[in-house]
């Protein structure tokens, strides 16, 4: 670049030589030449055209001076007013002219008018190092064979520099490699082209591509350069068998696994490529039957699955050997072998096996009496085998090993049919495994009864109230007891335990049926005379040895409004009239008489009161409700009737309540007769046999003794002490019952139809006569008893009840 700046800067020099000497540059007299550098700038002065070619400056635009230049494009121009050529646009030589041409030259003509004149000028392009060399592909690809031999060349593509001669290719460099080199040889034009060559084996397994750098450099200064890449891939041969990742497997797979489930991939590698690389996967020979039919090999892509149930407890250890072979067109193959260990899991439930179970068994049963013997198997192995037995803890039974996997099941607590008849006992046998599985068994144990509940009454006291003038044979109340044993044991038997009361058994004042335990009444009872009775009623099983059991019985009799008032005072001989005389100078509020009356029923019933039911004038006396007094209210006028009379009703607090009158006539005398209230004042020594006293002593007396009497049975009957007794042997409808050592008579009572056929059935049974004696007319009923010892005859009239025993 400096030598051509230099001929630029001396450019008239260059002309002014080629005007001398023309011989020199090659050119003739007829034409000018000039040289100049390539890539000139624009405005850059070639030469003096006025000056070189002699014309006169001054006419230059005068004559019209021009440029004709052969060529499409216009790179120089002439300056009318100084006369220089000079560059209108830069030249590239490479574009101007042929780049493999030694010389470049612009020819054009200069013309002048006045005279017309042409010029030849040759301007010469000399070429300067402007561009840098350049391959046509910035990258080769070459394919080698792995197996290819040392010394090998490949050709490769030349670079291409535009400029020429010393400014062109010079020489090749190849970055470092360890396997290729390059040789770089000159054609006859000159040019420079090189190849590669192998110095080194190449293995496609350690290195599958070769990356290079070739760069051209030309000769110019300063030298440009140019680079291509170069790619060598290394093509494979099938050098390397397929290889195993390890030479054995060891694979624990779990029994029962889904088919198709994945057992192991297998991944053999080839270091080769292509159909070299590409592996099918096969069992050996050695792989047995069994096992291939229980595993699947994917020859593809080397998976190996489940194609069959495995079962632990079928095989528990898989070996198989596995061939890899490579599709090269001389296979290679590797081999493995694979144990595959069938893990057991817990897929078998355990079992239960009842060898021997005895049942029904009787509720008695001994505690520690073996009831079962079972069995339990598990087929898993390990914890999946070892096997829990149990009963629920609610059972009054119990397990216990006998021997290997062998249970007995037995009472462990003692058993009772009343409170559960029978037992569902469920046996659960359950494995250790994770999840545990488990069996059940479930056996029905049923208990025979044994007489072993005595009977129960409901109440240990019973309180019976009975109404008096009952009808033989009303029924009293039902005593039930339970027994809850079954059939015979179940079945009870109600009798009266026997006791006397004043020489009378209490089977001849009540009955109890035996099947049911109603209990009746045989008699018709009177409150006045009998006011409560205590006795023993025993019910009895049937079972062997009979159990029994007694309540006791109290019967109140309630008292009913049944007697009518008595009136004691005052006295009356004969009918009901009672006259008293009374003298007219009564003064007021004198006791005129006393109204006494007296009833035998109860408290209640037997409260008396008073009430006039007839009185002459009711302004003259008076009667106290309660102490029956009757007394004057006023003192006797002129007016007043000499006689006087009074009806006095006396009615007692029953309901429906009862009365008894009395009437008493009043005569006034003017006598002066003592008055009744003068006569109580005498002392009682000179009155107490009079008639009136008399009869009052003897109804307190009578009535006072009934009382004591009463008084007395009571206290004897809560008193005495039930005496030990051998009951008579328990049968249906029996009425009967005997006292040890003593023999009561067999009494039937005829209430009604209904009861006597029950009892004469009762005592047909036991062998006895029964007979029914016609009632006696105006008779209510008659209890009659067969002429063994004692007999007993009750009657009883519509007006009162009498009891009449004849021996």
């Amino acid at each position: 670049m400096k030598r051509f700046a230099a001929v630029i800067a001396d450019n008239k020099r260059y002309v002014f030589l080629f005007l001398l000497f023309p011989a020199i540059f090659g050119i003739t007299s007829a034409v000018t030449h000039y040289s100049i550098p390539e890539e000139m700038v624009a405005g850059s002065v070639v030469a003096n055209l006025a000056t070189d070619l002699g014309l006169d400056l001054n006419t230059l635009t005068k004559r019209r001076i021009r440029l004709d230049v052969i060529s499409n494009r216009k790179y120089l121009d002439i300056n009318k007013e100084t006369g220089d050529l000079y560059i209108a646009q830069k030249i590239d030589r490479e574009y101007l002219c042929n780049i493999k041409t030694s010389s470049c030259f612009l020819k054009m003509d200069v013309t002048v008018d006045n005279p017309e004149r042409i010029f030849n000028i040759e301007l010469e392009i000399l070429d300067i190092n402007d561009n840098a060399p350049h391959f046509r592909r910035d990258t080769m690809h070459l394919d080698i064979s792995e197996s290819t031999p040392v010394g090998e060349r490949f050709s490769l593509n030349n670079a291409v520099d535009p400029d020429f001669g010393s400014n062109s290719i010079k020489t090749y460099y190849l970055t470092e490699s360890e396997h290729f080199d390059i040789d770089i040889q000159s054609g006859r034009d000159g040019s420079k082209f090189t190849n590669l060559v192998l110095k080194k084996p190449l293995d496609r397994e350690k290195q599958a591509t070769h990356n290079m750098i070739l760069t051209a450099v030309d000769g110019g200064v300063p030298a440009r350069s140019g680079t291509a890449s170069i790619i060598v891939r290394v093509l494979d041969v099938n050098d390397n068998a397929p290889k195993f990742y390890k030479d054995s497997y060891t694979i624990n797979l779990t029994e029962n696994s889904p088919i198709g489930s994945l057992v192991l991939k297998l991944n053999a590698s080839d270091l080769d490529e292509g159909s070299n690389s590409d592996i099918v996967y096969a069992f050996s020979l050695y792989t047995s039957e069994k096992t291939q039919q229980t595993f699947s090999l994917n020859p593809e892509n080397g998976e190996i699955r489940i194609k069959e149930i495995v079962s632990y407890e079928d095989f528990k250890i898989y070996d198989m050997e596995v061939i890899a072979t490579d599709k090269g067109a001389n296979p290679l193959s590797g081999h493995c072998k694979l144990t595959i260990l069938i893990n057991d899991m817990n897929d078998n439930h355990p079992e239960i096996s009842i060898k021997s179970f005895s049942s029904p068994v009787k509720e008695d049963v001994p505690v520690n009496t073996v009831i079962a013997v079972v069995s339990v198997s598990d087929k898993d192995s390990g914890e999946n085998g070892q096997v829990v037995i149990h009963i629920s803890d609610d059972l009054p039974f119990a397990l216990k090993e006998s021997s290997d996997n062998y249970y007995e099941l037995f009472v462990s607590e003692p058993l009772d049919r009343e409170k559960v008849p029978e037992y569902d006992i469920t046996i659960t046998v359950t494995d250790r495994g994770n999840p545990p599985l488990s069996d059940n068994e479930t056996i029905t144990l049923e208990l025979l009864d044994i007489n072993d509940n005595v009977p129960q009454f409901p109440q240990t006291f019973y309180t019976i109230p009975v109404m008096e003038n009952n009808a033989p044979g009303a029924l009293l109340s039902s005593l039930t007891a339970i027994d809850p044993d079954l059939h015979e044991n179940q079945y009870l038997v109600y009798f009266i335990i026997e006791k006397e009361i004043v020489n009378t058994s209490m089977s001849m004042l009540f009955s109890i049926n035996p099947e049911n335990g109603n209990l009746y009444a045989l008699k018709t009872f009177d409150y006045e005379i009998e006011k409560e009775f205590l006795f023993h009623i025993e019910a009895r099983d049937s079972g062997v040895p009979p159990l029994s059991s007694n309540v006791t019985v109290h019967i109140i009799i309630m008292d009913q409004n049944d007697n009518t008032p008595l009136i004691v005072s005052p006295w009356r001989a004969h009918g009901s009239v009672v006259e008293e005389k009374i003298p007219r100078s009564t003064d007021k509020g004198t006791l005129i008489a006393k109204v006494i009356a007296i009833d035998s029923d109860s408290v209640h019933n037997s409260r008396i009161t008073y009430q006039f039911l007839h009185n002459t004038d009711a302004t003259l006396f008076s009667l106290d409700q309660y102490n029956g007094e009757i007394r004057t209210m006023r003192m006797f006028s002129y007016r007043d009737s000499r006689h006087q009379q009074l009806v006095v009703i006396a009615k007692d607090n029953g309901e429906p309540a009862l009365s008894a009158t009395v009437t008493v006539k009043l005569s006034t005398v003017e006598t002066a007769l003592k008055t009744y209230a003068d006569m109580t004042e005498v002392p009682l020594g000179y009155d107490i046999f009079s008639d009136l006293n008399l009869y009052l002593v003897i109804g307190l007396g009578s009535v006072s003794f009934l009382l004591l009497i009463t008084l007395l049975v009571t206290i004897v009957l809560k008193c005495q002490k039930t005496k030990p007794s051998k009951a008579a042997p328990p049968c249906r409808n029996s009425v009967i019952s005997s006292e040890r050592n003593s023999t009561i008579a067999d009494s039937t009572l005829v209430s009604n139809d209904a009861y006597w056929y029950s009892l004469f059935l009762a005592e047909t049974r036991k062998g006895k006569l029964v007979v029914r004696q016609p009632v006696p007319k105006g008779a209510r009923y008659i209890v009659s008893s067969l002429p063994r010892s004692t007999g007993l005859t009750e009657t009883s009239d519509s007006a009162a009840s009498t009891l009449q025993y004849s021996k």
